[in-house]
């Protein structure tokens, strides 16, 4: 009917007597613009992974949350040849996760036997809440849980290392971000007889459930601390009356000359790539290489630290015999 404006889509055009006539509203011009690039799948209102995105990041701060609440931030070792390397090794561990229905080999009955032995709880959960557990890591069905490790104070390992009945020796680790070469310096520490391990609050590893395991359990007896500048609690030690030395490819001396090594000492060694920073560097009393065949342009962190510290027990043992 003409005049009739309330049709949907109708309009009115000026300059003609038929009245209302109905239009496209636009639609078509519209319908033919770009949309723009198809977005992600998990950008997608209502799309599958869009829900099951939003559902993990949901859970992650939900997990987040109980383990601020808690102050739970112990970790997990996945996989059968880690679980039982951890539990031969002496790793403090408070249960075992055992997959419900897996396949058992000798691995996962050394492990529940190693664990049994010394009263570790024993749990079987379905895979997955193993999976949810190990963060999704590939578990093999055993799970191990390592409960955070307690750092002693930088005061509290000077004043052992000075009551242990022998000349102080304690190694500092500089940047040194792998916890593989963490638990291996731990390791030779413990070996070459230093009392303390000291690490930088900052860009630095710290004891995981990796590092427990390379250090093959001596990290149960080697007091390890933490530094808030690790410069400062340097100079502090040396005013104490302790050498500090750093371990350089561009060093003032090498290994074979180090007279330092049979008084009270702190061996710093730094990070994979960069080796010392500089102002750790300008705190050392001398900085130390490492002779080397040709063609060897340096070696790895936890290894320059084991044949440093190999040398210094080697000097000491000549001293008390003399």
């Amino acid at each position: 009917m003409a005049g009739n404006s309330q049709r949907r889509g109708a309009m009115r055009k000026t300059g003609t007597k038929k009245g209302a006539v109905v239009g496209s509203g636009g639609q078509r011009s519209k319908g033919l613009e770009g949309k723009g690039p198809t977005p992600k799948a998990s950008d997608r209102t209502g799309h599958p992974a869009q829900r099951k995105a939003n559902a993990a990041a949901a859970r992650k701060e939900d997990q987040q949350k109980r383990a601020k609440r808690t102050g739970n931030n112990a970790e997990t070792v996945a996989g059968r040849n880690p679980v039982v390397e951890c539990l031969r090794a002496g790793v403090p561990a408070t249960a075992l996760y055992v997959a419900i229905g897996i396949d058992a080999d000798e691995r996962v009955a050394e492990s529940i036997k190693l664990a049994g032995n010394r009263g570790i709880s024993v749990l079987e959960v379905a895979r997955g809440e193993l999976d949810r557990i190990t963060a999704g890591a590939m578990h093999q069905g055993l799970g191990l849980q390592v409960p955070p490790y307690e750092y002693r104070h930088p005061d509290e390992l000077l004043k052992q290392a000075q009551d242990s009945g022998e000349p102080p020796l304690l190694v500092a680790l500089d940047g040194v971000t792998d916890p593989r070469n963490l638990g291996a310096v731990v390791r030779s520490a413990a070996a070459f007889g230093a009392q303390g391990v000291l690490l930088p609050q900052r860009r630095s590893a710290g004891m995981t459930a990796v590092a427990w395991r390379t250090s093959a359990g001596t990290a149960a007896r080697m007091p390890i601390a933490v530094a808030t500048n690790l410069t400062r609690t340097l100079r502090d030690w040396a005013s104490e009356g302790l050498m500090v030395i750093g371990l350089d490819a561009d060093a003032t001396i090498s290994s074979d000359e180090l007279e330092l090594a049979t008084g009270p000492l702190v061996v710093v060694v730094g990070s994979e790539g960069r080796g010392l920073s500089r102002l750790v560097r300008e705190t050392c009393d001398q900085t130390v290489s490492i002779p080397m065949a040709a063609g060897v342009e340096s070696l790895n962190a936890s290894v320059a630290a084991g044949v440093v510290l190999a040398e210094v027990a080697r000097r000491r043992r000549v001293a008390g015999r003399i």
